[in-house]
């Protein structure tokens, strides 16, 4: 990082999110494309298989067979699906997280680095997700058919003549209301509260559980700035949606024949398509945006809450030693201790490639990793502490 670090207004956080985003936009948008992908090629199955089946494998079998075989095939492809969309969306948010934190201190990354990095702790960022998941999404699903339940047995207590009566339906309404908007609030607080989980977890090599608590001290008095970017990256979607809808229905009223009546299915079934295709790549391209600007909150919160802009002055000082580095990313204080301990050993663990500077040491891990950094620790710390013992 060039400049010194410093609390950043919701402006600047949105301006240096675009220009990181447009600096490297194809790292960015390659790994969010991967899980994209994969929800396409799994939803474009599913949709092949439905229309084959309505076409031609129902014929001569009866609408029982026909349902059982279609619900059969639904459930084998969930359960096939959700472990390979939850390991590929969490991945990816977590290999976004590391390449915006590479951009940020300005060092070179490609999409198969960002996904080496991460993937050696892929079950930690499952969790993660999960986790993430079932706290903004899960509790609120839970609570909701809890509520159907209830009201089904209060509907057979009283009877259903109880319940359809005029001031009955009413106050019904009123209810249902009111517990969709308390769960929606719900689902918007727990998620602004859980929204730096991912760059906590992937910049400090926290654990889940600990990442989801960090994420809740770090963005307190900011979630209202991380709420306006939820909305404007919301609204943003949906308008390039539309724009790619919209332009997709001009190019079919301008082919000849199509606005034939009996053509109307396959029109409604290419537009069906094409709304899909078009949110799934509006997703592709909106989603790092998210990932740059959270880790930008992430860092700025750091800075306004815990005087990370100070530590990052006296490292630069040489006043305290930074961080040990090596391609999978930053290395814990346990580990630090381990390469003190026994060098040689951590060098088969971190790989050939930083192997023989592991091998030598720490201090050799630092020049690696951040030359000038390290150069800055030679020329200024080490003066500094001959003329402290000197005095002494």
């Amino acid at each position: 990082m060039s400049e010194t670090p410093r609390p950043l207004i919701l402006g600047e956080i949105f301006d240096r999110t675009v220009n990181l985003y447009r600096s490297r936009f194809l790292v960015f948008f390659g790994i969010s494309v991967i899980p994209t992908g994969v929800v396409l090629v799994i939803a474009s199955g599913v949709f092949l298989f439905l229309a084959w089946w309505g076409n031609n494998g129902a014929a001569g079998a009866s609408a029982a067979v026909t349902g059982a075989i279609a619900v059969l095939f639904l459930i084998v492809a969930g359960v096939l699906a959700v472990p390979v969309l939850l390991v590929a969306t969490a991945l990816a948010s977590a290999a976004i997280s590391h390449a915006v934190n590479c951009a940020w201190w300005g060092t070179s990354v490609t999409i198969r680095s960002a996904f080496h990095a991460v993937w050696p702790r892929t079950g930690r960022y499952v969790w993660l997700y999960l986790l993430q998941t079932l706290a903004v999404w899960g509790v609120p699903a839970a609570v909701w058919f809890g509520g159907l339940l209830l009201l089904a047995a209060i509907g057979a207590v009283v009877g259903p003549g109880a319940l359809g009566s005029a001031n009955s339906g009413t106050i019904l309404g009123l209810l249902v209301l009111l517990a969709v908007g308390v769960l929606t609030g719900y689902c918007v607080w727990m998620l602004l509260r859980l929204s730096l989980a991912f760059p906590a977890c992937v910049v400090e090599q926290t654990s889940a559980w600990a990442a989801l608590k960090r994420s809740a001290r770090l963005s307190k008095g900011t979630r209202g700035r991380i709420f306006l970017l939820y909305l404007l990256g919301m609204v943003l979607g949906y308008m390039l949606v539309g724009g790619l809808v919209l332009l997709v229905t001009i190019v079919m009223l301008l082919v000849p024949g199509l606005n034939n009546p009996q053509r109307q299915q396959q029109i409604g079934m290419i537009m069906l398509f094409a709304y899909y295709a078009a949110g799934f790549a509006v997703q592709s391209l909106t989603k790092p945006m998210y990932g740059i600007a959270l880790l930008l909150f992430y860092y700025d919160q750091r800075i306004r809450l815990e005087g990370f802009d100070i530590e990052w002055m006296m490292q630069r000082a040489g006043l305290v030693a930074p961080e040990p580095m090596t391609e999978a990313g930053a290395v814990t204080a346990a580990e630090s201790a381990a390469i003190a301990t026994n060098p040689r050993e951590m060098a088969a663990q971190y790989g050939t490639e930083h192997g023989a500077a592991v091998a030598e040491g720490p201090a050799a891990v630092v020049a690696a990793a951040d030359e000038p950094a390290a150069t800055l620790h030679a020329e200024v710390a080490e003066p500094a502490m001959e003329a402290g013992k000197e005095a002494v």
